[in-house]
């Protein structure tokens, strides 16, 4: 019998890890797989929405964790740790559900997707540049210019997307949005799997987010992250663009004991996440595969819809 496995997409805060999580209690035979670029790293907890330890030690986990946070993390090595989570999940006769709402690291492993090669050298140089004053805003104007594709999916903030970019145009002669042949196609998927995706009304989803940074500034965020600046080994380029980290890393840094500079730091972090959701709508909407299952409010109550729609 062919397992069909389920991917749940949409927005940051629009409670795919919440319903996930119900589905997968009331199931019984799933596996949840996390599609987030962040929770794989060790000690980003509070500002990843990290699933909680009694949650994992119910229902199996895979891909958080996984990474120290001074290592990078590529979406081609994502790809291949989901792959193998999935096939690892099918071999004892159960179901994956993949979560997630980062677009380009959904859409690798659920479709067939190549990745460039790597110039570390090239790599290196790119990044002093885009370390000096202004030299962020730079590269993106730069690559604006190669590649208008590639940076109308980039955040103009996101230094490590930009660079990646600019290397491979450097290194391949090929614009970056060139690759990856299945980012504007969507044919059939990798392996058997449905996608659904979950949508909220704009205005729910921004109080949502505003709650969500809260939780996480009364749960320990500034503290978390005051813990993770201590370690000599820093922060890799990849985790550091963590919005809600890279934020109060700059406040603590720049007014170590300035209550205002957090305040403004969060304030920050929850425009560039509305921004963020934003782009993650328009990268799924993109897709006709995804079966769409709309709430006013609590996304938990789209579980009978759900179900009703993974076939088995």
């Amino acid at each position: 019998m062919t397992i069909t496995h389920l991917a749940l997409v949409g927005p940051t805060a629009s409670g795919k890890s919440a319903l996930a999580l119900h589905a997968a209690r009331v199931l019984g035979d799933v596996e949840i797989v996390s599609m987030d670029s962040m929770q794989v790293y060790r000690g980003m907890d509070v500002g990843t929405a990290k699933p909680a330890p009694a949650d994992r030690a119910v229902v199996p986990h895979h891909l958080v964790d996984v990474a120290d946070p001074w290592e990078d993390w590529s979406v081609a090595r994502f790809q291949e740790a989901a792959r193998a989570a999935v096939a690892g999940i099918e071999a004892r006769g159960r179901r994956a559900l993949l979560v997630g709402g980062t677009g380009l690291y959904v859409q690798a492993v659920v479709d067939d997707l190549s990745f460039p090669g790597e110039d570390l050298a090239l790599r290196s140089e790119l990044e002093a540049r885009t370390a000096e004053p202004g030299g962020v805003a730079a590269a993106y104007a730069q690559l604006e210019q190669l590649d208008p594709a590639a940076a109308a999916r980039i955040d103009p903030h996101n230094a490590r997307r930009i660079v990646r970019a600019l290397e491979v145009i450097r290194l391949t002669g090929r614009p970056f949005s060139s690759f990856g042949p299945g980012l504007q196609q969507f044919g059939p998927t990798a392996f058997p799997v449905d996608i659904a995706g979950v949508w909220l009304p704009r205005a729910v989803l921004s109080r949502r987010i505003d709650e969500r940074f809260g939780a996480m500034r009364a749960n320990g965020l500034v503290e978390e992250v005051a813990k993770l600046s201590t370690d000599s080994r820093g922060l890799s380029r990849t985790a550091a663009q963590a919005i809600g980290y890279k934020e109060t890393i700059d406040a603590l840094h720049s007014h170590p004991h300035s209550p205002e500079a957090l305040d403004a730091a969060f304030d920050l972090a929850i425009r560039r996440t509305r921004s963020f959701a934003r782009r993650q709508r328009m990268w799924f909407r993109r897709d006709p595969r995804i079966r769409w299952h709309a709430t006013a409010e609590n996304p938990c109550l789209l579980l009978p819809s759900l179900l009703a729609t993974w076939s088995r």
